[in-house]
């Protein structure tokens, strides 16, 4: 089998395995207890805070460990809503990840107004876009750093002022983005970031969400005293440890990774064309390293989806089908891609694990299947 989603999760790091062992078997006592016995997993506690932190350019007491990207979404959007008496606005754009815009829907069913921008046929959002929308009763700007469907990297460092200079604080989720591209939320600006470990090569079930200093928000959830009263609940010192490792790692071979993820990209790409294959790339010229969203006018993404995994390959697609109808999904439709292009979209997402043997065959069955 090869494996091309990893949009969509990630085969965990060797080494994040090792590092979740002993809490799971040997030093497996309650971080939160006074006794000697919770010594080692309250160290183990600190130091994965220091070492993400690191990662990012935070400071340890800036990160807070959550079960992952949806959750660490949902916190910022509904807590930034319900800690505002005067229920001034949230803006975000038509091709977020479902964890933001269905929290964005519920605040609105609440009363909390939101807007939403929209990208650039390219899939960027512009900082022009924003500033056109936003006013001094916008509360909270939330973009994703880069789209999970089309790689598309936006411009946060921009955005991000832009929503300061109105007096809003700024949320990125940077979900498909931490571990693979540089992140500093320091020169970033932002006062809110989300993560998600199995992205990265980590465990699922476990994230983390970055909070500025001075940007606080309500808890997210009530009972014991832990993530600083903040989040309740006895921590996954083991998978925060895995998490913690499974980044470093990244971070420290990030340049390796890059290149080598973005000359199978290169192949496939090639590959395609020399065959004489029609098919257009989606997300503009700067993306993530690997993920390619590619569009085959006259077939179903579906329908390759499918043959690609019988011959062993499996992808991600740009729409979803069933037996009657074929919905595109609601990237696609932000960035206006006609209906053509869009039923015939898949996403195809290398890792760092995927080898050169790996592109050639994905590259073949992809010419064999549309030609």
């Amino acid at each position: 089998m090869i494996y091309a989603d990893n949009a969509a999760t990630t085969r965990m790091d060797l080494a994040a395995y090792h590092a979740m062992q002993s809490w799971l078997q040997v030093e497996y006592g309650n971080a939160s207890q006074p006794y000697s016995y919770a010594r080692k997993p309250k160290q183990a506690l600190a130091n994965a805070r220091e070492i993400i932190a690191a990662c990012i350019n935070a400071q340890p007491d800036e990160i807070y460990f959550t079960s992952g990207g949806t959750e660490s979404d949902n916190w910022v959007i509904k807590s930034s809503a319900f800690s505002d008496p005067d229920h001034r606005e949230t803006i975000t754009t038509a091709f977020e990840h479902h964890a933001v815009l269905n929290s964005c829907a519920v605040i609105e069913r609440l009363g909390y107004p939101v807007s939403y921008l929209m990208p650039d046929e390219s899939g960027k959002v512009l900082p022009e876009a924003l500033r056109a929308k936003i006013t001094d009763r916008t509360r909270l700007v939330s973009v994703m750093f880069a789209n999970n469907e089309i790689g598309s990297i936006q411009p946060i460092r921009e955005l991000c002022s832009v929503a300061h200079e109105h007096g809003a604080l700024f949320h990125t989720d940077a979900v498909q983005a931490v571990g693979h591209v540089k992140i500093d939320v320091k020169e970033l600006g932002v006062d809110f970031l989300s993560s998600s470990a199995h992205k990265f090569n980590g465990p699922k079930g476990i994230g983390f969400l970055y909070i500025r200093n001075g940007a606080d928000l309500l808890p997210y959830m009530d009972g014991g005293a832990q993530e600083k009263k903040h989040r309740a609940g006895t921590e996954n010192i083991a998978a925060i440890s895995g998490m913690a490792e499974a980044l470093k790692g990244n971070c420290e071979y990030m340049e390796q990774n890059e290149e080598h993820i973005r000359g199978l990209e290169t192949m496939i790409l090639n590959a395609l064309s020399a065959a004489g294959v029609r098919f257009q790339r989606n997300g503009g010229d700067y993306t993530l390293p690997g993920l390619m969203s590619l569009s085959f006018p006259g077939f179903s993404g579906e329908a390759i989806l499918h043959r690609m995994d019988l011959m062993g390959i499996c992808i991600s697609t740009g729409s979803a089908c069933d037996s009657v109808n074929t919905e595109i999904s609601h990237v696609l439709r932000a960035i206006n891609l006609e209906d053509s292009l869009a039923t015939g979209t898949v996403r195809i997402s290398l890792g760092k694990f995927n080898t050169v043997e790996d592109a050639a065959r994905i590259s073949e069955s992809l010419i064999r299947i549309v030609k």
